[in-house]
């Protein structure tokens, strides 16, 4: 029997030995507790990272990835991103579907960045950042086109009793969802400053007249819009182009005939001293699309002897870097010129560089599957290649990428000093 002086002792002894053991689980328990917060605290940071990057959510993704460079995937799975036919305010012009044409591929192409992924397309988040907004494209019948495509995207989200469609002036067009207060709309400039082809109908006339220095004609309907997305390209495709310094109004103007790519530098110049002065920085975001592709040469492509155009062809061109003879690199260097001008001054206008991408889709062209504005004669219905339309794109289809590439660009845009260059 142990007295109370032995029991004493062994109770000492035994918190001797089980007190190291007790510290030494603790110790473990809190190192392994500290290993797995760590370890958890990583993963959501990579997740994070990892989603932010391949979404083009971060501030800095697109010094990371550049989106205009990559490949069309074929994706019949996930495209075209609506139908035709249930496209309310679909354009004849690009309805190719309806105008006849059977191989549809063409809709099931989906643009795949090289270095990371597009965010799908959500028409309620971009209705979102346009609420109480107004997005103008100004431009020709291409910009007209990304126009309708745009409007196509987001229609179908919104009921018949909250969007509508209004023609003001002949030159404006305006979609309106109503439940946001938001406006995309579209202002018919071919040549940005003012010219004898600014009816949106009756604008093709054998002498083409541009006033080189006026633009506030067309500058009053779209100045205060917070989102502006210009083009113009092809209208100044010819040799010469003639110049007026005065009104049409007059008789006492100045005309000179002057080189292509002279003329086009000093529309731009028009254009940005107009928007150096006149926009509104804390307000406006600009972008300006670059050229449009055309495919009016198969032997660009095709090592074919037969001349040729766009009219039957169904497969993108796969040639990586393709560049067609339609595209003029002087311009887009004389665009970019621009663009760092403005920089320079202080207003970001975001260059929404499509055409390398648009080069790859001589299939996407509407060719002989449009509404002909006039009647066709015997001698064009039996060469389609004479008639066919290679300049504009069908609808849904490539004008679509246009947009999802736009949508990105929207979604990285600061909330605060839009068009501020950042110091």
């Amino acid at each position: 029997m142990e007295t109370p002086k032995e029991h004493q002792t062994k109770k000492t002894k035994k918190q001797q030995i089980t007190f190291p053991v007790l510290k030494y689980w603790g110790i473990r328990n809190l190192f392994h507790s500290v290993v797995v917060i760590l370890f958890t605290f990583f993963l959501v940071i990579a997740s994070i990272y990892i989603r932010r990057n391949n979404n083009l959510q971060s501030s800095n993704s697109t010094d990371q990835c550049n989106i205009f460079s990559g490949k069309w995937v074929f994706d019949n799975s996930s495209y075209p991103l609506y139908s035709e036919r249930q496209c309310t305010y679909m354009s004849d012009q690009v309805a190719c579907e309806k105008f006849g044409r059977k191989d549809l591929s063409y809709q099931n192409w989906r643009w795949q960045p090289h270095q990371c992924d597009l965010p799908r397309f959500n028409a309620t988040a971009l209705l979102e950042i346009l609420r109480g907004k107004r997005l103008v494209y100004v431009g020709d019948s291409l910009n007209r086109g990304q126009w309708v495509s745009m409007v196509c995207l987001i229609e179908s989200s919104i009921p018949p009793s909250q969007k509508s469609m209004q023609y003001s002036n002949g030159s404006l067009i305006t979609f309106k969802a109503m439940e946001y207060n938001a406006t995309i709309e579209f202002y018919w400039s071919p040549l940005l400053v003012e010219s004898n082809s600014d009816d949106p109908v009756s604008h093709r006339l054998p002498d083409r007249i541009v006033r080189i220095q006026a633009i506030q004609k067309h500058a009053r309907y779209w100045t205060d819009a917070d989102v502006l997305v210009f083009n113009t390209y092809l209208w100044w495709r010819r040799p010469k182009m003639k110049l007026l310094w005065g009104s049409f109004e007059r008789s006492d103007g100045i005309y000179k005939e002057v080189e292509m790519l002279r003329s086009y530098e000093m529309a731009l110049k028009t254009w940005s001293d107009w928007l150096d002065i006149h926009v509104n920085r804390t307000k406006t975001h600009l972008f300006f699309v670059s050229m449009s592709p055309t495919h009016l040469r198969r032997n660009e492509w095709s090592n074919a002897e037969e001349e040729g155009n766009c009219y039957n062809e169904t497969e993108p061109i796969t040639r990586e870097g393709y560049w067609g003879e339609g595209s003029d690199p002087r311009m887009m260097r004389l665009l970019e010129a621009a663009i760092e001008e403005l920089g320079k001054r202080g207003l970001t206008v975001r260059m929404l560089n499509i055409t390398q991408m648009s080069e790859y889709r001589k299939e996407a062209h509407p060719s002989i599957y449009r509404k002909q504005w006039e009647p066709l004669t015997q001698e064009q219905l039996s060469h389609p290649t004479s008639y066919a339309d290679c300049n504009h794109w069908c609808l849904p289809g490539v004008p679509d990428a246009w947009n999802e590439l736009l949508y990105a660009l929207l979604l990285l845009l600061p909330s605060s000093s839009p068009s501020s260059s950042p110091t």
